[in-house]
């Protein structure tokens, strides 16, 4: 975007602010919430704005003054060295509004679902998928999101073939939708008695939380079954029909949730994750250049498909789309380096959409 076409970009959104700080002011209850939303979205990005013209009515006073014959050498001297640093100020300023005018997924502020499936590599990729979940669950607590756990498989030896579980928190899915696809692991497996390392794989899938709103669900659409939960839970497991699977006729898309004792809540949380499955596919079907649908972010679960490879001889984990290699694997499976990755594949996408809009393209979600 050139610079009049920022600076026409940005002259709309202050209009925009100025205009909205208006009709509040006379809003009916009906409308103000609405209004007050957009202004609330809004006003930060006015902020940025406005610094950002600051500091360029700064550099050229400061550029008129040292273009000024009549200004003496030790005014000029002062001059050019706050210029440097203005300088410097503005090109900060600048990408924090290019940044800001980046168009934003509309899922990002949402909680979200989480799917990890054993892949290639039999019980050692259950037990990864297994050490996966845990991470997962660890760097929810760690942000102070809430994680509940819907549907386990497990195997005799404490892995699991697959796992749906919800994080609940502002923000889930704009830092986890980049945690999609192969997840592979080099290690040693408890099941080896040569002590060869082995090389498996499991499939993480990210879908953001649909809300009621967002997809209407026809019931006839829906073959609802309840059965006896499976797995830890003493006695009551074995006695009441509370798990609920709910099949999506129309797609074939089948859900499970058994975590809880009540088959109500069980059901609810069932239809919640079917409705995100669901919204999955249309996002996907609207945005193909995003890898969003969930068969193509889990790919075919095959050890040469990987987005990351956890390496537990070496401590070492490497991010193969951004480069990105830390040898600090024992910190990223408790959850706290897992946010240093998570950070460099969100900066990593804001450059690369920065780069896309300075060329004039026009931006996807």
């Amino acid at each position: 975007m050139s610079l009049p076409d920022l600076d026409r970009r940005l002259d709309s959104i202050l209009a925009r602010r100025d205009e909205l700080t208006a009709l509040l002011a006379e809003a009916d209850p009906a409308s103000y919430a609405p209004l007050a939303k957009e202004l609330a979205e809004l006003e930060p990005v006015a902020e940025r704005i406005e610094a950002y013209r600051r500091a360029r009515r700064e550099l050229e006073g400061l550029d008129q003054l040292l273009a000024d014959p009549a200004t003496d050498p030790e005014m000029r001297a002062l001059a050019r060295e706050e210029r440097a640093g203005v300088e410097a100020r503005l090109a900060g300023l600048e990408r924090a509004v290019r940044k800001a005018l980046l168009p934003k997924d509309a899922a990002d502020e949402r909680s979200a679902i989480l799917e990890i499936r054993a892949g290639t590599g039999g019980e050692e990729a259950a037990l990864f998928a297994a050490d996966l979940l845990a991470m997962y669950r660890r760097y929810a607590e760690l942000r102070g999101w809430r994680f509940e756990l819907l549907d386990v498989a497990e195997t005799d030896l404490g892995g699991i073939k697959e796992a749906v579980a919800r994080i609940e928190g502002k923000g889930v899915f704009a830092e986890l939708k980049f945690e999609a696809g192969v997840h592979r692991v080099q290690r040693v497996p408890v099941t080896e008695a040569g002590g060869r390392i082995h090389t498996s794989a499991a499939t993480v899938a990210v879908l953001p939380e649909a809300e009621e709103v967002d997809l209407a669900l026809d019931e006839r659409d829906l073959e609802i079954d309840v059965f006896r939960a499976s797995g830890a839970g003493g006695q009551h497991v074995n006695r009441t029909e509370s798990a609920v699977r709910i099949t999506h006729k129309p797609t074939g898309i089948a859900v499970v949730v058994q975590d809880e004792r009540s088959q109500h809540r069980n059901k609810a949380r069932a239809l919640s994750l079917l409705r995100s499955r669901l919204l999955e596919r249309e996002r996907a079907a609207k945005s193909a250049a995003r890898a969003a649908d969930r068969r193509v972010q889990v790919g075919t679960g095959d050890r040469s498909e990987r987005i990351r490879t956890y390496n537990f001889p070496q401590n070492r984990v490497t991010d193969h789309r951004i480069d990105l290699t830390l040898y600090a694997l024992d910190r990223v499976m408790t959850g706290e380096a897992l946010g240093q990755i998570v950070e460099a594949l969100v900066t990593a996408d804001e450059a690369a959409r920065l780069a896309e809009a300075g060329r004039g393209t026009e931006l996807g979600t």
